[in-house]
Formats: structure tokens, sequence, C-alpha cells
């Protein structure tokens, strides 16, 4: 089995998606009958739903669609880590329709201009209670916010946080300094997972090639190790790039035999609960 552990849907009648310029080929409905035809043609069986934006209604949403989609085995939602009964939401959202699949939480830190953002009393709080939830935090961050990440994660052992794209790495100018450094600073905790996604969009715009990609890769097979990487497709946020199935065939191509299992099935079943 291949599991897809990054990929979101979203659907503009319902919610416009404020982050896709106006002339970009993104400002579409994206659903999940389109996903499942491109998915399952190439393998992939099982997929994590990620939330798009910081509003409290769509964890609802996504949960009921994983109730009646079966590709979809968990949820990546988003709630306000800062607000006091924070909780008590997630307990709430876990009994919604659907709730059995709220596997983790989300929220778009790369947007926030306080750099340590993750390190406030109030979010660190937060982060505390998803924790205690059972639920694991994925991290969508840009470089410079990767030291606040291994700091955060380094005063809560009993969370697992999920590296989100590798961190977005600066794949289109080649350069590896400080990113690679900051990496394997966080992979040196044992409480943090890393995403094989988000390179082929990092690495534009432009054309992209294997070879442009696989020193940003080969840092993290290292840092993490195949049994802390998963891979995700970014779909479809990658597409204006690349196909699914040429994300998913350049992921094969750059991490090779080793760890295939763990990095395409095993880590996320087993850090997600899948």
């Amino acid at each position: 089995m291949t599991v897809d552990a990054h990929h979101h849907v979203w659907d503009l009648s319902v919610r416009d998606q404020d982050w896709i310029a106006q002339d970009s080929p993104l400002r579409r409905d994206f659903a999940v009958e389109e996903l499942a035809s491109e998915a399952r043609a190439v393998g992939v069986e099982r997929t994590v739903l990620v939330q798009t934006v910081t509003v409290a209604e769509e964890t609802p949403e996504f949960l009921a669609l994983a109730e009646a989609h079966d590709l979809i085995a968990g949820v990546v939602g988003w709630t306000d880590l800062t607000r006091p009964d924070v909780a008590d939401e997630l307990a709430r959202l876990r009994e919604l329709p659907g709730g059995r699949f709220l596997k983790g939480i989300r929220h778009q830190v790369q947007g926030e201009p306080n750099p340590r953002w993750l390190l406030r009393a109030d979010v660190l709080r937060g982060l505390a209670a998803v924790a205690d939830a059972g639920l694991v935090y994925d991290l969508v961050v840009l470089p410079h916010q990767l030291p606040a990440c291994a700091a955060a994660a380094a005063s809560l052992p009993g969370l697992t946080f999920v590296l989100d794209h590798l961190g977005k790495p600066p794949v289109a100018s080649g350069v590896l300094r400080p990113w690679a450094s900051d990496v394997r600073a966080l992979a040196a905790l044992p409480n943090t997972v890393c995403k094989l996604s988000g390179m082929v969009t990092e690495a534009g715009p432009g054309p992209w090639s294997a070879d442009g990609l696989r020193p940003y890769a080969d840092v993290v097979l290292q840092a993490f190790g195949p049994d802390r990487l998963m891979f995700g497709s970014d779909w479809p946020v990658c597409t204006p790039a690349a196909s699914y199935a040429q994300v998913l065939d350049v992921a094969r191509r750059l991490t090779g035999p080793r760890g295939h299992e763990q990095i395409f099935e095993t880590t996320a079943v087993r850090v997600y609960g899948l």
C-alpha cells in the first residue's frame, strides 16, 4: 500500500482561498474525486487531508469528507491554539461526524511575522493540549523559523512534530545553508518527523529536475532516516509544477530502494495512526 501523507481539496463556492493568486491555475475547485482518480491510477490507496485556511468551519467539513470517502484515512485540521478552551474544542471536533479521522492540527506559522511564534506561552499551552489529545502537530514554516520549531519540540517531548515540505528550503537557488543545519538540529529530536513533499513547488518558477531536488532530499534522508520520513504529494499545490504521477515518481527516484516501505507507507500509518 502507498500512502500520500499530504494533500488538499477546496471548493471556491464554499470559501475563497485567499492565498491563491487571481491568475493562478490553482484558482479553481479541486475535489476528492479528482484526487482519487489520479492517486489510485498510480497505486496510492490512502491519503491524509491537510487544512488550507485558518477558518474553524473547514475542519468539520474535512472530517465529513473523510467519513464519506474511503481514500481519506486521516485529517490534519486547524483550530486556534491560543484559545483558552482549546482542549475542549479538540474534544468537540472528535465527537463530530468523522471525528475519528482527526489525526493532527496545523497552523500557517509561515505567515506569522514573529519567527518565535511557536514559543509564545499561549501557543505552547495549545500545543500541550494537542499532545494530551493524542494528536500530532504539522509544521508549515519557512527556513528562518526552524530554530523555533526545534525549541518547541524540545520543550514538548510528548508531542510529535511533523515538518511539512522539508521546511520549504530554497530549492530554486540551490542554497543549502543554513537550512540544512537547522533541519539536522530539528531531526536530532526523537519526536520529529518530516514529509518528503513540496519540493517541486519550491524549485519553481520554471523547470525542475531530480538532480536539483536531490541535495535537499539527501539532507532529510540522512537526518531523519526512512522511519521518520513520509511521502506527501502536496496535491493540488504541486500541479503548476508537476502532475501527481510525476511527484510520486521523482520521490521514488530520489529515495531509491532505501526505506521504500517506511517512506511510502508505514511512517505515515504509524505517526498518524491511520
